[in-house]
């Protein structure tokens, strides 16, 4: 194992044993959206507050694989408190990260730098949907919250 690829395991490691953000939000106009992934087991509650046009609170309450509970913790830690606009845009970078064949690495903002660790996953395709259903989990809030759809959702994975 390289130490790069040593590097990301530890980071994976490190947000899925102390994962940040974790339970439930309270308050009057907090969303609630359920992740599934019915191949793997893995089952979120994200928990979404949004105040003009910014994630004001974001947690998430989660079982299941490491992966899925690191790709939340990181994904919580990148889009709190940032504009909607900026989070669509970190959205459509960590899935093109994710989902993209190519061997070339494409250059990450900053606030990627935990979030580059789940490259690794790539190389395990059957793995790539536990990373992705936090995310795909928030694309569903988001929506709930732009279209003013209090209803809790249910996404899934099973279909992708």
């Amino acid at each position: 194992m390289s130490l790069a690829d040593e590097l990301y395991r530890e980071t994976i490691l490190d947000h899925y044993h102390n994962p940040r953000n974790q339970g439930i939000l309270e308050g009057e106009k907090i969303l609630s959206v359920e992740g599934v992934n019915p191949l793997c087991g893995d089952e979120l509650v994200l928990y979404l507050e949004v105040k003009d046009g910014i994630v004001d609170g974001i947690t998430i309450k989660s079982r299941g694989c490491s992966i899925n509970t690191a790709s939340g913790s990181m994904m919580t830690e990148a889009v709190k408190g940032q504009p909607l606009e900026r989070v669509n845009d970190m959205i459509s970078v960590f899935k093109d990260m994710m989902l993209n064949k190519s061997e070339d690495t494409p250059e990450l903002p900053e606030e990627f730098e935990d979030l580059e660790a789940l490259q690794g996953v790539k190389k395990y395709p059957v793995r790539i949907k536990c990373a992705l259903l936090p995310w795909n989990t928030l694309i569903e809030g988001l929506r709930c919250a732009q279209t003013g759809d209090v209803a809790k959702a249910v996404v899934s994975t099973e279909h992708e």
